[in-house]
């Protein structure tokens, strides 16, 4: 089947994709193989090893208080960062160069710096000028360095997703009357959600990860923090500990894109309207009417 943007395969092409894909295939049995070898010649499969993580011990000690760190310092940076995010993205499309103009400053200079940076500054303010307590004050740099960057990063989303759409949907929208903050909000930002979904989500996902910088760091107790401890408490156990909380990861990030796929199509399917639909009843009573004109009169 010949496209727009590649030909059909020939012959030729077919047979040279297959070995390809075999070949592929081969050389990552072969590296998965190695894989599992090393670690059995080093006793990293051994019952032992994983005995820990099919129990409750390591979830109630360990695992479970450094995700709810990870979920609560990754809430309550999504929470902050997505309508500040908003704000300054619509704030950056402003006609008035006094809103525009410093708002473009703020979300470059926030973009620019490294999280961790931000992270850093952040539990120096803290420590300085708060009387935030040392054992609060690593979530709050945490939150506070990923708020700064990421809402920096989703305005530009915002931006993006607006300008994006044609340039016919406001004007048509002004040329009806509506004002530029009804344009905004009832027509652009309606359309562009859908196109900025995708992008949020994966800016999202990177909040998730991005939690672990504070347990490097600044000592804050998250998911991968844990792994430390875990593993010395449990001998060394460091390849399974790892194992686990990526497995974790995993699970998190793939229930956050997955959630966001349902509401993409959600949304999609619900501006696929028709438009209205009659009633039966409805149609009915058209019926009558035109029948009684026809017969000379309406009752009433």
């Amino acid at each position: 089947m010949t496209s727009v943007l590649y030909d059909a395969q020939g012959p030729r092409a077919k047979r040279r994709n297959i070995l390809y894909s075999a070949l592929f295939l081969v050389a990552f049995a072969a590296l998965l193989w190695w894989v599992i070898t090393s670690l059995n010649d080093k006793d990293q499969l051994a019952w032992e090893k994983w005995k820990p993580f099919v129990h409750g011990e390591a979830w109630s000690t360990y695992l479970w208080p450094g995700l709810q760190n990870t979920l609560k310092a990754a809430a309550l940076s999504m929470v902050i960062a997505l309508p500040l995010g908003a704000f300054f993205g619509i704030a950056r499309l402003s006609d008035h160069a006094w809103i525009r103009i410093p708002a473009a400053a703020i979300v470059e200079f926030f973009r620019a710096i490294p999280v961790l940076v931000l992270m850093i500054f952040a539990d120096a303010a803290y420590s300085t000028y708060s009387n935030i307590s040392s054992d609060d004050r690593p979530l709050y740099a945490v939150f506070t360095g990923l708020v700064l960057y990421n809402s920096s990063v989703l305005a530009e989303i915002v931006r993006a997703g607006i300008l994006s759409l044609p340039k016919g949907q406001s004007e048509a929208a002004m040329a009806v009357g509506l004002r530029k903050n009804q344009v905004m909000r009832f027509i652009l930002l309606p359309q562009a959600v859908t196109a900025m979904l995708p992008a949020i989500v994966s800016q999202l996902v990177v909040i998730v990860k991005d939690t672990a910088l504070g347990g490097a760091v600044l000592t804050f107790p998250e998911l991968l923090a844990s792994v430390g401890p875990m593993s010395a408490y449990y001998g060394a156990n460091t390849i399974a500990s790892f194992t686990v909380v990526a497995l974790i990861y995993i699970a998190l990030n793939f229930s956050l894109t997955s959630f966001a796929s349902w509401l993409e199509g959600r949304l999609r399917r619900g501006k696929k309207s028709t438009g209205v639909v009659l009633a039966p009843a409805a149609v009915g009573g058209t019926e009558s009417t035109g029948a009684g004109g026809a017969g000379g009169g309406i009752s009433i």
